[in-house]
């Protein structure tokens, strides 16, 4: 099958990222949201994203035009029935996903692949109240969803080798990403090690060890990451890695999952990171640090 129209649920970090790579690449996409207010504003970020493409002289206004042409926001919800895929990217809460796709069956194709992108959550749970429980596999693009050529494509309990090889075939081929994949396990690969690197982050920073520029410099500069661990929380949303490190320390019992208290204090304070401007680091509009 090919896929040639994605629908994307959720405008937020991770759902902008995904619908930008997808129209890049010459996909259609319809965006939606749970408000026409989040909807909004996840397109007003997309635009503020792009523009600052443009700026850094990584994008033509040209390639703007064709990339914001093939997103396209819907409200109403029946039409994914023209979708051949749908990806979830709404906030990392079982409850709410679970509720998501008993929604979402009756409006799409009951050919159409369901796709999340839960970085910790159960796939077999998530599919348990559909009937097409085959048809649905996780898609577990990293932050910058854009930038990084990975892709963890994760299989519940009764994912099918077809759905299974269809999903594979669109990233490796379409999406011009690599693909690992993965059988269901708390945090898969990726979010299961990198949790552990933003913890102890954490825990040196609360312990007064380092200031979290300089935590962040050591490990950029020492070992080649693209952001230090602390910058890169911010990006994730520090929401997002509270929940995934709840998730993980609920279902694997180990204390290196346990948030450090520093992290649940900023979470309550609704200093997020690059969503809400302030984390760790300061930031602007266009995602660039202060």
């Amino acid at each position: 099958m090919d896929i040639k129209k994605v629908g994307v649920i959720g405008a937020g970090t991770m759902g902008r990222g995904i619908s930008e790579l997808l129209a890049a690449k010459g996909i259609d996409v319809y965006l939606m949201d749970k408000s026409p207010e989040k909807l909004n504003d996840g397109l007003r970020l997309l635009d503020a994203s792009l523009n600052k493409q443009i700026e850094r002289w990584a994008l033509t206004h040209q390639e703007k035009k064709q990339i914001t042409a093939k997103i396209i926001p819907i409200s109403d919800v029946q039409m994914l029935l023209e979708c051949d895929m749908i990806i979830e990217a709404v906030s990392e809460q079982l409850d709410v996903k679970k509720q998501l796709f008993c929604n979402l069956e009756n409006s799409i194709r009951p050919d159409a692949i369901l796709a999340s992108n839960t970085a910790t959550l159960s796939l077999t749970e998530l599919a348990e109240a559909m009937e097409l429980k085959e048809r649905v596999i996780g898609l577990h693009f990293l932050f910058p969803a854009g930038q990084v050529r990975l892709v963890e494509i994760v299989r519940g309990l009764k994912t099918s080798d077809l759905t299974f090889q269809i999903t594979k075939q669109f990233v490796e081929q379409t999406l011009d990403k690599a693909s690992i994949q993965v059988y269901e396990s708390p945090g898969y690969v990726t979010t299961r090690i990198i949790c552990t690197l933003i913890n102890e982050a954490l825990h040196t920073l609360s312990e007064g060890v380092a200031k979290a520029t300089d935590i962040d410099e050591a490990i950029r500069i020492g070992y080649g990451f693209h952001y230090g661990p602390l910058e890169m929380a911010d990006r994730f949303g520090l929401d997002s890695v509270l929940a995934s490190m709840e998730t993980l320390f609920h279902e694997l019992g180990d204390i290196k999952y346990r948030p450090n208290v520093l992290l649940k204090k900023m979470v309550r304070a609704r200093q997020l990171g690059l969503k809400t401007g302030k984390g760790f680091f300061h930031y602007n509009e266009g995602g660039d640090r202060i």
